[in-house]
């Protein structure tokens, strides 16, 4: 390591000691010179070697004697290439006014002189200012203006500013694969140049890049280009790669290379007190924690992620603090703290969205074409004088005479054509209006007609719901009733003594529940088949809902010899709390009717991509493969239970229904002799959109 840093040294120092070299020969050489053009000539170099070494204010003193020189001999050449490298000295000392002058002068004379060469150096130059200073757009035109003739001429070192000013810009107007482009274009001519911190830079820039596309593998190899470069492998370099880079294979779930890289990141930062580098390392480190299982950690890595995006302002790595967090809470079931941080994640991410800057798509895919082609040229009068203008001798009478007959009947011929085009004009209005009409009326025909259709559809819907709805109604619902009317009929004859009626009890209350059941059922579904059905939907607790709808079975439960496992949790849905109810009670129905005694019936909920997903499964006898093709489909198909009990077929259609209008999803899995298990999907908060 020490013979690198040596050798790095006396590399600077021989470096320094030539270019002080070149400056000194140049400096002896000028003041043996003669009073002319050779002598302005020398400056000139010696001003572009000064400048080179940042010896500005050397610079500027040779720049104002060569100016009166140039004056003098009016040499037009040298005071348009002084001037440039005054312009270029108010840049680099950040005088906007003073540079943008000197640029536009210095372009005017080289546009005189016709230096092709000159004027793409200066727009160049420009290009580079305006970026600096946020003007992306009209940086970026000057560059493009400028890197043509840099090209021709294999102007590397310009090239190399001229590249990197252009990926710059294009970077923070978010034209993304342009950046990429012209960063990749950078970095080959700052390899040829040996331009070690510009290659870095490249690389750096470019592995960001690649990680925003999601091209990961891409991004993990240029953050490594940097890390392989020995001169700029220092602390500050590796205190803001390790974190990305970690981040990066994280990505690919390879846990120990980007835990290693991570960790070493976190110290890196934390000992030179770089906020952002800590930050990207610790929202890391707390996903990779989160992932691996190890919450406790996790929660306290992120808790500090979170203080420090605040104080620094880092909406994007705040916006991951919030991700994290709220699947953070979701996996330790603090439910309520999940859905706070999810309505911030959101918010926070619409205001990005707001935020964003929008592209002017001409400027990102044809950015040359909207150059000012002028821009390069010297301004000049190009204008012609009309010939109409032009002075004319005095022409005799009879001449002018014979020119005013020629010009009347001129004005009458056009005013019989116009006449005759303007009928033309007119009757074609005429044909183009009437066939309008016809088309319009037309189109209100057409329309009538399929809304014709549409109502006789409906119609047709409803009376076939009606007949459906008579049909359940003379059969199940008058049997359940017919039932419950003949014990009613034998209490009131007292024929049945004290024991016969305790023992008649359960079924009495089973008929009138399938009864309840039934009729519930049948209202729901002829009004979600005449559409008023509207959900109101609610944030509601799932564990309320399940223990509200047992107690209603509970009493079937003990008489078929049924076991209930309860293993539902403390949760939140967002939906039409009421059609959830008729959901699970419809479902508790079901496995109950599927159920023979000594079978279980077990109820949990969990979280899963923040949504919530309930579960009801049996171990009852469980429903054939052809059987569950039918099911959720909207047509009366139904099956005994186990104790012969009757049903609709409605109900799971009626279910499919409810939850679809809460953008919800049901699905169930089953195996003949062994038992199913039905399954609902509810959002956690509003979806987008609503």
């Amino acid at each position: 390591m020490r013979k690198i840093i040596t050798l790095i040294i006396l590399l600077s120092i021989s470096i320094g000691y030539s270019q002080t070299n070149e400056v000194d020969s140049l400096a002896l050489e000028l003041a043996y010179q003669n009073q002319d053009t050779l002598k302005i000539d020398t400056s000139i170099k010696l001003i572009k070697s000064l400048y080179d070494i940042n010896d500005y204010d050397r610079a500027l003193k040779y720049i104002i004697e060569s100016e009166k020189l140039s004056n003098n001999l009016n040499y037009r050449k040298g005071i348009a290439e002084i001037t440039y490298y005054k312009a270029l000295i108010y840049a680099a000392k950040d005088d906007y006014i003073n540079a943008i002058s000197g640029y536009e002068k210095s372009k005017a004379l080289f546009n005189e002189l016709n230096d092709i060469l000159g004027v793409a150096k200066v727009n160049n130059s420009i290009g580079l200012i305006e970026i600096k200073r946020g003007n992306y757009t009209k940086g970026l035109q000057f560059s493009l203006a400028a890197i043509k003739e840099l090209e021709k001429r294999n102007l590397v070192n310009d090239l190399r500013l001229a590249y990197s000013n252009l990926a710059d810009a294009y970077y923070n107007i978010n034209a993304f694969d342009k950046a990429i482009e012209f960063y990749l274009k950078a970095l080959d001519v700052q390899e040829q140049l040996n331009d070690v911190k510009g290659t870095s830079r490249s690389n750096s820039q470019l592995a960001e890049l690649y990680s925003f596309k999601k091209e990961h593998r891409k991004a993990i190899e240029y953050y490594e280009k940097v890390l392989a470069n020995k001169v700029t492998n220092i602390d500050s370099v590796r205190g803001r790669i390790y974190p990305k880079l970690g981040g990066e294979y994280l990505r690919f779930k390879e846990y120990d290379i980007a835990a290693n890289y991570l960790v070493k990141g976190l110290k890196l930062n934390r000992r030179s007190r770089y906020n952002e580098g800590i930050l990207i390392a610790l929202n890391n480190l707390g996903d990779l924690n989160l992932q691996k299982g190890k919450e406790i950690l996790a929660e306290k890595q992120l808790l500090e992620a979170g203080a420090i995006a605040k104080k620094i302002d880092n909406k994007t790595e705040l916006l991951k603090h919030y991700r994290l967090m709220k699947s953070l809470d979701s996996t330790k079931k603090r439910f309520e703290r999940a859905f706070v941080w999810q309505r911030r994640y959101y918010d926070l991410k619409n205001t990005l969205r707001k935020d964003e800057v929008k592209i002017d798509s001409k400027i990102t895919n044809e950015p040359i074409e909207l150059l000012d082609l002028d821009l390069n040229k010297p301004v000049t009068t190009t204008e012609k004088i009309d010939p109409v203008m032009k002075t004319a001798p005095i022409q005799p009478k009879e001449s002018f005479d014979k020119f005013k007959i020629i010009l009347y009947a001129l004005l009458a011929a056009l005013a019989i054509v116009s006449t005759f085009l303007i009928l033309i004009y007119l009757k074609r209005n005429n044909n183009i209006k009437y066939t309008q009409e016809l088309e319009e009326k037309n189109i209100k025909i057409e329309l009538q007609n399929v809304a014709f259709q549409e109502q006789t559809k409906h119609l047709e819907n409803v009376n076939n719901v009606k007949d459906k709805l008579f049909s359940i109604v003379s059969h199940d619902l008058k049997d359940s009733l017919s039932s419950i009317n003949g014990f009613i009929d034998l209490l009131k004859d007292g024929s049945l003594t004290r024991e016969e009626f305790d023992n008649l009890i359960p079924e009495l209350s089973e008929n009138a529940n399938n009864a309840s059941l039934l009729l519930f059922n049948l209202l729901n579904w002829s009004k979600s088949q005449m559409q008023s059905l509207e959900p109101k939907p609610s944030l509601f607790d799932i564990q309320e809902v399940f223990e509200d709808k047992v107690k209603l079975v509970e009493q079937r439960m003990e008489s078929k010899g049924i076991t209930l496992t309860d293993h539902s949790l403390r949760d939140f849905a967002y939906a039409d709390r009421s059609m959830f109810e008729i959901v699970i009670q419809n479902l508790l129905a079901n496995a109950l009717k599927f159920c023979k005694n000594g079978d279980t019936i077990t109820i949990s909920n969990h979280i899963s991509n923040g949504s919530c997903i309930i579960s009801i499964a049996d171990t009852g006898i469980g429903i054939s493969k052809q059987n569950l093709e039918k099911l959720f489909k909207n047509s009366s198909f139904t099956t005994v239970g186990t104790n012969n009990e009757k049903g609709t077929g409605l109900g799971l259609s009626i279910c499919k229904e409810l939850i679809e209008l809460n953008n919800g999803k049901i699905w169930v899995e089953s195996t003949q002799g062994v038992g199913s298990t039905f399954y609902v999907q509810l959002p956690k908060s509003r979806p987008n959109g609503d």
